[in-house]
Formats: C-alpha cells, structure tokens, sequence
C-alpha cells in the first residue's frame, strides 16, 4: 500500500486573490514582514500495490482531476506505509 501526499497551488504567473485576501489580513494583524502568501490544495490518497506504476496513476489523476494544469500545478510525494 502507498500514501501519496498531494500539494496543489497556482503558477507563478497566475493571480491568487485568497492569498493576497489573506495576506492583507495578516498585514493588518501587524505583521507586514510577510510578503507573499499563496492557497493551495492538499491531498492524501491511498493506492494499492498493482501492476500500474503508483507514479503513473497518481499523475494521470493529477492532471486529469485534481489540478487545472493551465493555471496551477503540482508536486507529489509517494511513502509506503511503512514510512507513514
């Protein structure tokens, strides 16, 4: 079995009002230090051992639900459960 940890955020390129919404909030609660702050989406799914590559189904699922790779994109980390 494998845990695959999933983190999804915009591209650089792209615009995130949450973040800048939550940025301004921090800003007013006084700590102007931070200059950046980005939303994401995060992931934990659980796949069984199968013939199919864990990588190949867990990009597959990335690109074809979990991520609009026009505007974001993702990074992924796969431990068996013996590393959890």
């Amino acid at each position: 079995m494998y845990f695959v940890k999933v983190y999804v955020t915009y591209k650089e390129s792209v615009l995130d009002p949450q973040g800048e919404a939550v940025k301004g909030a921090v800003h007013r609660l006084g700590f102007t230090e931070i200059e950046e702050i980005r939303i994401g989406k995060y992931f934990e799914i659980k796949v069984e051992k199968s013939d199919r590559p864990v990588e190949e189904m867990i990009e597959e699922v990335c690109d074809k639900l979990l991520a609009n790779v026009n505007m974001e994109t993702y990074r992924y980390e796969i431990l068996t459960t013996e590393e959890v």
